[in-house]
């Protein structure tokens, strides 16, 4: 089977300045590889042959290092923003999608396998998927609950809360760049609103595995100590 990959690299990676003023974010270093070339072994050996590359930000150092993809052994092309678009926004721009493609941040470092969440939303005819984490986030403040009197009714010292959030890794039809305004920033939040006001179907897919938003400075630093001590498990050995 055939796999088309969308992979949004114009970000401007404002939360890891200062690196980021002379590497765009997708070529930031996890071990030996910048995470963008990570990203493009793991969705060639996951059997996508054809990823295009959404830049704007420093596009023409991501053009010269990936080229036209021959090194990697899948074809690789850019699409180039004139204007940031946003998270969804760039699908505008690509003329020839697939019936099914993935679309995918390049900056997560994850072990989630591609092929399978892909090949999971084809064959139950999903409209688009969403592979989601566990993510747990602690309050360093004390919470107060007050009520309407305003007076104190409880307290918790800063308390963890557990939410399950996106990966920045979907699959989609075709059909969803028709709710894609064109020439204007578009994301993710304002796709998934509009998708639910239209009451499409959204189907979330959690994920249990390894992932990092190397775009926040402390999972970067975990992706870099987890990425040297098992390379293997995102790269399969290679």
């Amino acid at each position: 089977m055939s796999r088309r990959a969308v992979v949004l690299a114009g970000g401007k990676g404002t939360r890891l300045r200062p690196y980021t003023v002379v590497l765009p974010k997708p070529l930031m270093p996890v071990g030996e590889y910048p995470i963008l070339e990570v990203i493009i072994k793991q969705l060639a050996r996951a059997g996508f042959d054809r990823i295009t590359l959404a830049v704007n930000h420093q596009a023409e150092l991501i053009k010269a290092f990936f080229g036209e993809g021959a090194k990697w052994g899948v074809k690789v092309d850019c699409s180039l923003e004139d204007l940031p678009l946003g998270t969804m926004g760039p699908l505008k721009l690509i003329a020839d999608l697939p019936e099914n493609f993935l679309v995918m941040n390049g900056d997560i470092l994850t072990d989630l396998d591609f092929a399978a969440f892909h090949d999971a939303h084809v064959g139950a005819g999903r409209l688009f998927s969403i592979a989601s984490r566990r993510r747990e986030q602690t309050i360093d403040y004390g919470v107060l609950e007050v009520g309407a009197d305003g007076r104190l009714t409880d307290f918790r010292e800063k308390p963890t809360y557990t939410h399950q959030v996106s990966m920045g890794v979907y699959i989609l039809s075709r059909r969803v760049v028709e709710f894609v305004p064109r020439n204007r920033p578009y994301g993710f939040d304002n796709l998934m609103l509009d998708l639910i006001a239209a009451r499409e179907s959204v189907s979330v897919t959690p994920f249990e595995g390894f992932w990092f938003d190397i775009g926040r400075p402390d999972d970067y630093a975990e992706a870099i100590e987890v990425f040297e001590k098992q390379q293997a498990t995102f790269l399969g050995g290679r």
